[in-house]
This record gives structure tokens, C-alpha cells and sequence, in this order.
């Protein structure tokens, strides 16, 4: 019998054109093994909606687009037995590299055809999921900024990056993970599911994403001459080799910070107050991957 497959593209993300993409998809999907539904989304939490009302007929959604697409089809599908596949079109695309999942359409599709799939854990932060990385301080910040720049990719992002680094300032925060509390200073606070934020940079290059647990990255600030420095060390996954970062690890986090302010969620911006509570969901989401976790 063959399998309902769904695609949910995400025309804009990552500043990439899609138009031939579902002229792809039908070229290289196996149509002995699928029956194949494409769709595109349109704004806001639409991608969420579609895979929400075809969770009871597919048996594999596919996110087609970034963190943010991810995040939106994943939210509306952890806990089903839904399987989630992954067509990275992203500035980061985070997850999906984590996951082993090419950035090449064709043999992004491939990892869905191969069937390998893992249960891994997902997310909450006060109550809003996310699969790959939330966070407070500077890059909530940037996630903030850079959602309203038409400019999207890499490029971009960097450069939103470097020039608000020397504004913005290290903040305070008291931190309880499964019931010990920390006071810390820190730039900003990153909780990892996966290792990285996207584009191979590894903040906290030992994190499981089946382990049960969320790392909580303390980052603090550092010297802008530092900045290069840091990338390397991101990229040859070497962060918890430096002063500036610290990693803590556990099942459930409370941060309480001085006032309500921005956070991200998978990369996408959001308003929250000022105590935030992060828990870890195991093993709640089914996912095609590329290697074995």
C-alpha cells in the first residue's frame, strides 16, 4: 500500500525561490512507494494549520523551507505517529544538518526514500515548542532584528550581527535547572536540543538530541576582536574550550530575568515575560534522518 506523503513549501524562506521545486519533487519522489501532495503555505503559522488538519490522513509531512517551516509542521505534528521529513531551504537550517539531512533537494528526498527514521526529543518554552534552539539575550535580539530585514541569508545575518554586537549588553539572569539555581551574567542564554544554530556552528557541540535533557549555554561577553575567534571555534565545534562559555545541562530550566523582552523560537522571534520556563518533551517526534543519532 502506498504511503500519503505531504510536502508544505515555505515560498519564502530562506530568501531562496521555490517555483521548481514541485516539478522536482514530482521528478525524483517515488511514485510506486508515495502518493504525493504538495502544497504552498501562505504567512505566518499557515504551514502549522496545514499539517494540523492533515495529521488523521498523512502518514509523512515534509517541511520544505527553514527552522521556522520546521518548527511550525513539527509543532503540529510530536506526539502522532506522524512522520516528520525535512527539504532544507533555510538561512541556517539548523536541524536538518544536525540530522545529517543534505541541503540538495534530490538527496534530501533520498533520506525520506532510504526510511530511516529516529524518535527524538523536542521542546517548550513556556509552552511554545521548538525542536533545534531557543533563546535569550543577544540572539533573541537578532532574531528580532533580522525578521523585519527583507534581506534574508547568511550574509545578511552576519552583518545584522556584527553591527549590533557592541550595543547590546549582558544581562543578569538567575537560573534553575531541576531545582539548583545559578545567578549568572551572561550575553545571552541558548537552550539546545541539537548542537548548533545553523550554517555548522556548534554552540554546544556534545548535545544529544535524544538524551532527555536540554543544554543550557551560558555565553558571556566577549571582546568584539574575540568575535572571529569564536566563529572557529563554533565551527570546529571547540565553544566549551573558552572562558566565555559555559554548559549546563537538565530535564526542566526556570530563568527569571529583570523584565519581559525578546526570545526565539528555532529562529523566530517572539515577546515573552520575564520568567521562562523550559522543559524537555523525549522522544515526541518521529524523523527522517540522514545518519544514525
Amino acid at each position: 500500500m502506498k504511503q500519503k506523503i505531504l510536502f508544505i513549501i515555505n515560498p519564502i524562506s530562506g530568501g531562496k525561490k521555490k517555483d521548481r521545486v514541485p516539478e522536482l519533487i514530482k521528478k525524483y519522489i517515488d511514485h510506486e512507494k508515495f502518493n504525493t501532495l504538495i502544497v504552498f503555505s501562505d504567512g505566518i503559522s499557515h504551514a502549522n494549520l496545514i499539517a494540523r488538519e492533515a495529521a488523521n490522513s498523512y502518514q509523512i509531512i515534509v517541511a520544505v523551507g527553514g527552522d521556522g517551516t520546521v518548527n511550525e509542521v513539527a509543532s503540529a505534528i510530536k506526539g502522532t505517529d506522524v512522520i516528520l521529513g525535512i527539504v532544507p531551504f533555510g538561512s541556517g537550517n539548523g536541524l536538518a544538518r544536525f540530522l545529517g539531512i543534505p541541503l540538495n533537494l534530490k538527496k534530501a528526498l533520498q533520506t525520506i526514500f532510504k526510511g530511516h527514521t529516529e524518535l527524538i526529543d523536542t521542546a517548550t518554552l513556556n509552552g511554545m515548542p521548538f525542536f533545534n534552539m531557543a533563546g535569550l539575550g543577544f540572539d533573541a535580539h537578532i532574531s528580532q532584528v533580522f525578521s523585519v530585514d527583507k534581506n534574508r541569508g547568511l550574509f545578511n545575518y552576519v552583518k545584522s550581527s556584527v553591527w549590533e554586537f557592541n550595543h547590546y549588553n549582558q544581562q543578569a539572569y538567575t537560573i534553575t535547572i531541576d531545582g539548583v539555581t545559578y545567578n549568572k551574567e551572561a550575553f545571552m542564554l541558548s537552550f539546545a536540543n541539537s548542537s548548533q544554530y545553523g550554517n555548522n556552528a556548534h554552540i554546544s557541540p556534545r548535545a544529544s538530541i535524544k538524551d532527555g535533557l536540554i543544554d543550557v549555554c551560558i555565553i558571556r561577553k566577549f571582546p568584539f576582536w574575540r568575535l572571529l575567534e569564536m566563529g572557529l571555534r563554533m565551527l570546529f565545534k571547540a565553544s566549551e574550550g573558552t572562558k566565555y562559555v559555559e554548559i549546563l545541562r537538565g530535564k526542566k530550566v526556570l530563568v527569571q530575568r529583570s523584565q519581559a523582552g525578546s526570545t526565539h523560537l528555532d529562529g523566530e522571534p517572539r515577546i515573552v515575560n520575564d520568567k521562562v520556563i523550559i522543559e524537555i518533551e523525549p522522544g515526541s517526534l518521529r524523523v527522517f534522518t540522514g545518519r544514525k543519532l
